[in-house]
């Protein structure tokens, strides 16, 4: 090839990745009658049909994090939907605010079932996205959602939990879960007690699911969240960023989801 030649393919690989672009939009959806906010973004280079992921937000709410994830899952090729739990986009500020409302849903888990299902039906019905593979990350109280949506046997092809609850009131069964199952666990994690994974474990072996289970030594809670340091010294919690944990437990969804979203 001629160095003209190859200056013009540089040029005409730069003018076609021009046009490529993360597009996202913030989407208004309804369940039982609540407007639910969510943020769905995709790669519009990308033309045939990929999987779906749902992001479920900490117990913040929907909130830049989540986006931020959502956005990470775009540049994988998938397209992502950052969902709203809380409805009418609704957001804490405090913890107590946060605890209140995360609460609220997990002491009523038909109403948060019927706002995860209805986010996931968005999500399928979305041109770019192949309804047979779809699959839902959570973080913080999302983690612990995604899991429940396992438990209720909600059709997913995985779920991924990073630093979420483990403990349920009501344990799946064999043949309830569908899913695949990763968690990624933060072992300095005070919020997870060895006797909640204990449990854990024997509740996924019990119920037959197909479990990954990551622990990542010296990871406290929202070990993920570049801000959850901060966070943690303003309001005297456990939180705190871990670089080297938040890396391994992205590189573990990725290969999560190369098994979950493989075809056959």
């Amino acid at each position: 090839m001629t160095r003209f030649a190859m200056v013009a393919l540089l040029l005409s690989c730069a003018a076609l990745s021009s046009f490529a672009e993360i597009k996202g939009e913030e989407i208004e959806y309804t369940s039982d009658g609540v407007v639910m906010r969510g943020f769905l973004v995709y790669d519009d280079a990308v033309k045939e049909k990929r999987p779906g992921v749902l992001v479920v937000h900490e117990w913040w709410g929907l909130n830049d994090y989540a986006r931020k994830r959502a956005r990470m899952l775009a540049q994988m090729g998938y397209t992502a939907l950052a969902i709203d739990m809380y409805g009418d986009g609704k957001m804490a500020t405090h913890p107590e605010d946060a605890s209140k409302f995360s609460g609220e849903l997990f002491k009523n888990m038909p109403v948060a079932k019927a706002r995860f299902t209805a986010a996931l039906d968005l999500l399928k019905e979305q041109e770019t996205v192949d309804p047979e593979r779809v699959a839902a990350i959570g973080y913080c109280f999302g983690g612990g959602i995604v899991l429940h949506m396992a438990r209720m046997g909600v059709d997913l092809n995985g779920v991924a939990s990073f630093h979420g609850s483990l403990a349920t009131q009501t344990p799946a069964e064999e043949g309830d879960i569908k899913a695949n199952i990763l968690v990624c666990n933060g072992a300095a994690d005070p919020f997870v007690t060895q006797e909640d994974i204990a449990k854990f474990k024997n509740e996924m072996e019990q119920a037959k699911a197909d479990l990954t289970f990551k622990s990542y030594s010296g990871a406290k809670h929202s070990f993920t969240n570049p801000a959850a340091t901060e966070a943690g010294k303003k309001f005297n919690l456990p939180l705190a960023y871990n670089a080297k944990a938040d890396k391994a437990s992205w590189n573990d969804l990725k290969a999560f989801f190369k098994k979950v979203f493989a075809t056959k």
